[in-house]
């Protein structure tokens, strides 16, 4: 196994936590870092699934020992990994799955300029807001304000999608499944040497169709959808 790093980032709304999820059971041999964050839960979020909930005292007195990887202060609140998650991924020969925003995603590649960076886009800014508020009531956050704030800031981390190798636009659930499964398996192929087989020659296509460069098109048709922007920040 080749111990790479993958980066999964996403506009709030976006549909990245499902993805995630569902590669995690698909996947073999790819360890996941969980976040921690001194934000209180929210909704049925449990300690240690969604992230670990620590105090502001714990998470500075973590900082101060250097074993974030990337951390970052976002509406008040720290978020940041654990530099823990990739060694024990490095022991184990796997691969790492790291679910973080923007600014973290820029720490790691400074770290790790050979991490696979994947962007996760709504189909349109329309159904974005309509994810934003069912989501909102499931959390009973359902305010104007919140709905505001998160779309406003979706609309901003959108912007910062040129800094990411591969862009996924989720329409459709099981084929972004498909295709992000294809994009993880597609980077092993490559990086281990050797001389991919049929079904591994059709995951690497797949996988070029959501280079950066090759889906102008699509990227094009989502981004007209966003007029505005406005503050970024961790969901």
């Amino acid at each position: 196994m080749s111990g790479i790093v993958y980066i999964i980032s996403a506009p709030s709304g976006s549909g990245k936590t499902t993805l995630v999820a569902e590669l995690r059971k698909i996947v073999p041999d790819l360890d996941f870092s969980i976040s921690y964050t001194t934000r209180a839960p929210r909704g049925s979020e449990q300690n240690g699934r969604e992230y670990y909930f620590v105090s502001r005292e714990e998470f500075e007195r973590m900082l101060a020992q250097d074993e974030f990887l990337e951390h970052a202060e976002v509406f008040g609140n720290y978020y940041g990994t654990a530099r823990r998650f990739l060694r024990e991924a490095q022991a184990r020969g796997h691969d790492l799955l790291l679910d973080i925003d923007v600014q973290g995603a820029r720490q790691i590649k400074e770290k790790i300029p050979g991490a696979v960076s994947i962007f996760v886009l709504p189909p349109s800014r329309p159904e974005l807001e309509a994810r934003l508020r069912r989501r909102s009531e499931a959390e009973k956050m359902a305010s104007e304000e919140i709905i505001r704030r998160r779309l406003l800031t979706a609309t901003r981390e959108i912007e910062n999608y040129p800094n990411y190798g591969y862009i996924l636009v989720n329409d459709r659930l099981e084929q972004s499944i498909d295709t992000l499964k294809a994009i993880v398996l597609a980077e092993r192929v490559k990086r281990s040497g050797s001389e991919p087989g049929p079904g591994e020659r059709e995951q690497i296509a797949t996988a070029a169709r959501c280079l950066q460069a090759n889906c102008t098109e699509d990227l094009q048709r989502v981004l007209a959808t966003f007029a505005s922007s406005a503050p970024s920040g961790r969901s």
